[in-house]
């Protein structure tokens, strides 16, 4: 028998932001029975309490006091579920390593996947909880056709999501709730004066939550005490071979950076590509950036079971990458080749790049290499 709406029981994660405390009023308004929860995430190092906090971050004094704040303006409970232990291992230790590595990771995606869904989730369905619901601009849907959930992206184009939630499972979705995913920004605020929220005009954090003064050098350096020692002096090269000058460690650099290289050749030169076996750094000039094509691993598909052929997409491999049409087909291990229609500046190994036709998303994967 289908529960009615004041028997259905919706977890909402709380970030202590505008979007998360509109969701939830809209949930209590729509007469679910609402319990708002922040997700303690990380925990700074020894090294790290000097370090100002960041007011707007998720997981700040402040975030977490903001969340509970709303929750009793709501008239619901507020909870505070510690994912800390799991953070660090599917996102700090898979944020240093891909970094080592000379990759440029995306946290967002794997916390979201394995934290704010799976994680979150599992922690709902112990305590009776039906749905989890979240501030994301995006939507989910249900397709009779392929009988599968569906991430679509938000109408408001500026603000949304789908590109940071291509790795959520098909479990993951059919109990997830995205209350403002067909609302626009200004739509929120209005709401959240309307509703009387606290949150109403809180500004939002553009850093990575677990490195507030948005020092990634300075954070590997604290988890990697001799990796300047060890890696500095490696040669910076062009295409050529030629060496131009010693870098301060490829860890501290990524595609597409233009300064802070320390070389001088009367043009501006940009990292093309990083290669941690043998401690180089190669630049060259900006038309070097563009690359026809890349190969993807790690995939998720999210409208089908699997990729059968080739295909045609739009591809986005960047979160503010306006993107572009491609064709994607599978290749060996699962993994799958793109090629653009035409070349993209900076393919980044370790970012994302997620595939979509119309508004809807095929799937994602990690970005294993561009093609020359």
């Amino acid at each position: 028998m289908l529960k009615t709406k004041s028997e259905t029981t919706v977890f909402v994660g709380m970030s202590g932001g505008v979007d998360s405390s509109v969701a939830a009023a809209l949930l209590v308004e729509q007469g679910y029975r609402v319990i708002g929860v922040t997700m303690k995430l990380w925990q700074r190092s020894a090294k790290e309490m000097f370090l100002p906090e960041n007011e707007k971050g998720c997981c700040s004094v402040s975030a977490v006091n903001d969340a509970k704040l709303v929750c009793e303006h709501l008239g619901i409970r507020h909870l505070i579920f510690d994912f800390h232990s799991d953070f660090n291992h599917w996102v700090i230790d898979n944020f240093t390593r891909e970094y080592m590595q000379g990759r440029t990771p995306n946290p967002c995606v794997i916390c979201n996947a394995r934290i704010k869904w799976e994680g979150f989730l599992a922690r709902v369905r112990e305590m009776g909880g039906d749905w989890i619901a979240t501030g994301h601009f995006a939507r989910v849907d249900f397709d009779p056709q392929t009988n599968r959930y569906r991430l679509l992206k938000s109408p408001n184009t500026w603000k949304d999501q789908s590109y940071v939630l291509w790795g959520l499972s098909q479990d993951s979705l059919a109990h997830t709730i995205l209350p403002v995913g067909e609302l626009t920004k200004s739509e929120v605020r209005a709401l959240a004066v309307k509703f009387g929220l606290k949150t109403a005009q809180k500004q939002e954090s553009q850093e990575i939550c677990f490195i507030p003064d948005n020092n990634y050098a300075r954070f590997l350096k604290d988890r990697f005490p001799n990796v300047t020692r060890k890696l500095a002096k490696g040669a910076i090269r062009d295409r050529r071979g030629n060496f131009l000058g010693n870098h301060s460690g490829y860890p501290f650099y990524t595609i597409g950076q233009r300064k802070g290289l320390g070389i001088a050749l009367g043009e501006p030169v940009y990292v093309s590509e990083i290669r941690p076996q043998s401690n180089e750094i190669i630049v060259g000039r900006k038309e070097e950036l563009y690359k026809p094509g890349l190969i993807a691993e790690k995939l998720n598909w999210i409208s089908m079971d699997r990729l059968e052929s080739k295909r045609k997409a739009f591809v986005k491999i960047r979160y503010k990458d306006p993107g572009s049409f491609g064709w994607i087909e599978p290749i060996d291990n699962g993994n799958v080749k793109v090629t653009f229609e035409k070349p993209q500046r900076a393919v980044t190994p370790g970012q994302s790049v997620v595939f979509y036709e119309n508004d809807i998303v095929l799937g994602g994967g990690i970005i294993q290499e561009s093609i020359s």
